[in-house]
């Protein structure tokens, strides 16, 4: 559904995934995005450059996932110092190779800068 074209072709997807083996497997998935179309079809009224910025970015989800790692394999710490520490640590270095932009990236920020270019400024282009 996130990648349809527009509003009407999601609806269909929808439609496609209720009568498939998955749908019957899992109708509450169904119910819920049929409860919350009204706020779903303002997704498509993004340029299509946003809504792919939108629905890949997971970078909190990613954070997360790596620090937990770290942290589950230590069984406590002697401080909240060492805590601390290792979670600084561990951040420093899941950052490190951030220097790449998402390709899709560029092109969403030129969109954004477009629909909200009052909102937009130019100290959010270097970013």
């Amino acid at each position: 559904m996130y990648t349809a074209a527009s509003a009407e072709a999601a609806a269909q997807a929808l439609d496609e995934f209720e009568r498939s083996a998955w749908g019957q497997k899992y109708p509450t998935v169904t119910a819920f995005w049929r409860r919350a179309w009204d706020r779903v079809i303002l997704f498509f009224a993004l340029p299509p450059a946003v809504r792919r910025a939108v629905y890949i970015t997971n970078a909190i989800e990613c954070i997360h996932s790596q620090l937990r790692k770290i942290i589950k394999t230590r069984e406590h710490f002697p401080s909240d110092d060492v805590a601390t520490k290792l979670i600084w640590l561990a951040l420093r270095n899941i950052t490190a190779d951030w220097g790449r932009v998402a390709k899709e990236w560029r092109e969403a920020m030129n969109q954004f800068a477009i629909l909200y270019e009052e909102r937009f400024t130019d100290a959010h282009a270097g970013r």
